[in-house]
């Protein structure tokens, strides 16, 4: 026997949230949601108009339909900012650093550099200067790189993010973010660092990029081919540690 709520109005707010979350942008008629809930359609417009005075709710005016309000929509992005996100990813870097025995950074964009978030250090030493809390210009790092994919969906978009650049500079930048498309990853070789090299990986939630990982190695450890695998190892690796609503970005088709 199925055991009931303990508070029955606090269940169906819960129930109709979860129901036009799945139902996305375009929502749902309170007769739809009725019908999905079980509940009578004045006991439910009781709870949407509960739900819409925090905003957690929203209702198109022509339509009547209701949707996700802006307050349900941005939980998901204030646990997700700053600490939170470094804090829910750690074990996923911790169990990526492990396998490959590398330097793992994660990061993310503000403006036009990334911020480091998270540092997980191999069992074999590596002089890298970076630390949690530095800000690197995201055009010139294989994580600023992984950030950008889906923000600049053409070269010229690059120009705020390379003020000053030559032109064979935005090429190879252009290259590299053009090319992380189709082959899942970003990188660079000793741009900031001599014989250093690092590969990245776009993290998403709701089909945007939030974040990103990358894997620091030195250059004889990172050539061509190591960047290849090490790509594949962060794909295979990452997905089922992390947290729910996060993933990595999947190749376009």
């Amino acid at each position: 026997m199925t055991e009931p709520p303990p508070v029955e109005s606090i269940d169906r707010a819960l129930l109709l949230l979860s129901a036009l979350a799945d139902a996305g942008p375009e929502g749902l008629t309170l007769g739809a949601l009725a019908d999905r809930i079980g509940v009578h359609k004045t006991t439910l417009h009781r709870a949407l108009a509960a739900l819409r005075f925090r905003e957690f709710v929203s209702q198109d005016p022509a339509s009547g339909r209701y949707q996700l309000g802006a307050t349900a929509v941005t939980l998901g992005d204030g646990f997700y900012a700053g600490e939170n996100l470094a804090v829910a990813l750690h074990p996923a870097l911790v169990a990526l650093s492990h396998d490959l025995d590398e330097l793992v950074h994660l990061g993310v964009l503000a403006g036009t550099q990334i911020v480091y978030l998270d540092k997980v250090e191999p069992e074999r030493p590596l002089r890298v200067w970076s630390a949690v809390g530095r800000r690197m210009p995201a055009a010139t790092t294989a994580l600023g790189r992984a950030l950008l994919v889906d923000r600049v969906p053409a070269r010229e978009a690059l120009t705020p993010y390379l003020a000053g650049a030559d032109g064979e500079l935005t090429s190879r930048v252009w290259g590299i973010v053009s090319g992380a498309r189709r082959d899942g990853y970003t990188y660079e070789v000793e741009e900031n660092e001599p014989g250093i090299a690092c590969v990245a990986v776009p993290l998403v939630r709701a089909g945007a990029v939030v974040a990103a990982v990358s894997v620091t190695a030195p250059l004889e450890r990172m050539g061509e081919d190591r960047r290849t695998e090490v790509a594949r190892r962060i794909h295979e690796t990452l997905p089922p540690m992390l947290p729910p609503g996060i993933g990595v970005r999947p190749l376009d088709a």
